[in-house]
């Protein structure tokens, strides 16, 4: 009977580390990783469904429930979404990610187990980040499986999926390095972080992994000061983007996106990144206007943009594949109403209250991910977006369930 459960334990933890080791991987890694975890948890509520789950002490969370909130929002608006059925079951599908979340917090039940899950994933963390800058000294990698992984070194995803992934991995060793158990590894820790910022200033292009990244230094200054400077810290931030504009590709990017700007300005249709994005997100507010309560229902962005822009032009071509604004709250609006927006709020609310509980160098770096997180939805629709939603979903499921059993002197 001990060794059966023994197995079930080591089953357990595998498919946990599995998941763990996915994140940031290729699109199969992760969602094979995100399927055998949601299907042991499935499993394990099965087995013990009259009975407490190891410890119960993440129940405390606000996370968790959350989720189950919002999961319910979304499938109850299946009942009044004006999308067809397959975007609907799909944009619910790509929510579903969520459920990550609680599932790790269920299957890790002991210090042991979640400090495992953390040393793998970011373990793979760094490997990811050696990976793309062993392509951009053009050292072959032969496991990279990324569209333009030679020209922009995204190993796996894309080149601004992969940027703020490193801005997040900066931020979580920097202020994890004081967990390290010796000197080694704490300035390993720092080396790691500082090759991570690199690579978002000089290695990739993509302008929302440097706003993370500019955000996650902020944050780290902002800690590091005594309290008593902190305010000061908050007036001096915004030095930080004009350093950092003589930094990298920077400048030329931000440039780039403010001639768009007065592009979109001259010509609101405007064929840019950005003015695409600005129009997206006005047409996304004219939807919100017309429902903004119940909203149009999960999966409905498409449909409602073309419902727009055909009475403003009947000869508009209808959109087929663009099935988001590019920007979570407007996305969540369009779809939920203003509740949607508040859901969302909500979301990231809860996540830094639970992160707060717990010791400082936890804490810290779990809400540098939820800052990395509002930043990300506020030009991309980064939760529903599957590689580096998954991503934000692992990485966040990992730090709650490390800070739950390890890294919160409460529940030691």
């Amino acid at each position: 009977m001990l060794s059966i459960n023994s197995n079930r334990v080591n089953v357990r933890v595998a498919i946990v580390s599995l998941a763990a080791a996915s994140a940031g991987l290729s699109m199969a890694a992760m969602s094979l990783g995100k399927l055998f975890l949601l299907l042991t948890v499935l499993l394990v509520l099965l087995r013990n469904s009259h009975k407490a789950i190891g410890q119960v002490s993440w129940q405390a969370l606000w996370t968790p429930k959350l989720v189950i909130v919002i999961l319910a929002a979304f499938a109850g608006s299946l009942l009044w979404t004006t999308g067809p059925f397959d975007q609907d079951m799909e944009a619910v599908g790509k929510y579903g990610k969520l459920l990550v979340i609680p599932a790790l917090l269920i299957l890790i039940r002991s210090r042991q187990e979640a400090t495992l899950a953390l040393t793998i994933f970011l373990g793979f963390q760094t490997f990811l980040l050696l990976s793309s800058w062993l392509l951009y000294f053009h050292v072959p990698v032969v496991w990279a499986s990324g569209k333009h992984a030679k020209e922009f070194f995204a190993v796996f995803s894309t080149y601004l999926d992969q940027s703020i992934i490193s801005a997040v991995v900066a931020a979580l060793f920097w202020h994890l390095k004081a967990l390290a158990p010796n000197r080694l590894l704490f300035y390993g820790a720092i080396a790691i972080s500082l090759l991570a910022l690199g690579s978002v200033f000089f290695v990739f292009v993509g302008r929302t992994g440097q706003l993370v990244g500019l955000t996650m230094v902020g944050l780290a200054v902002f800690w590091a000061l005594p309290r008593r400077y902190r305010l000061a810290s908050i007036v001096m931030t915004p030095l930080i983007p004009i350093l950092a504009f003589s930094l990298g590709a920077i400048p030329q990017r931000f440039v780039i996106a403010g001639s768009e700007v007065s592009s979109y300005m001259d010509k609101p249709a405007a064929n840019t990144s950005t003015g695409i994005r600005l129009y997206f997100w006005k047409t996304s507010l004219e939807a919100m206007a017309q429902k903004p309560l119940a909203g149009s229902g999960v999966g409905s962005w498409t449909t409602e943009y073309n419902k727009i822009e055909r009475r403003k032009n009947a000869d508009f071509e209808v959109f087929k594949v663009a099935s988001n604004p590019h920007q979570e709250f407007l996305l969540w609006g369009v779809q939920l109403g203003v509740g949607g927006v508040l859901l969302l709020m909500a979301l990231m609310g809860a996540v830094m209250k639970d992160f707060h509980k717990m010791d400082p160098p936890v804490a810290r770096a779990g809400q540098s991910i939820v800052a990395a997180l509002v930043v990300s939805c506020l030009f991309n629709s980064s939760l529903y977006d599957a590689n580096i939603g998954s991503f934000f979903c692992l990485s966040i499921g990992v730090m709650l369930a490390y800070g739950l059993y390890a890294g919160n002197t409460s529940h030691r």
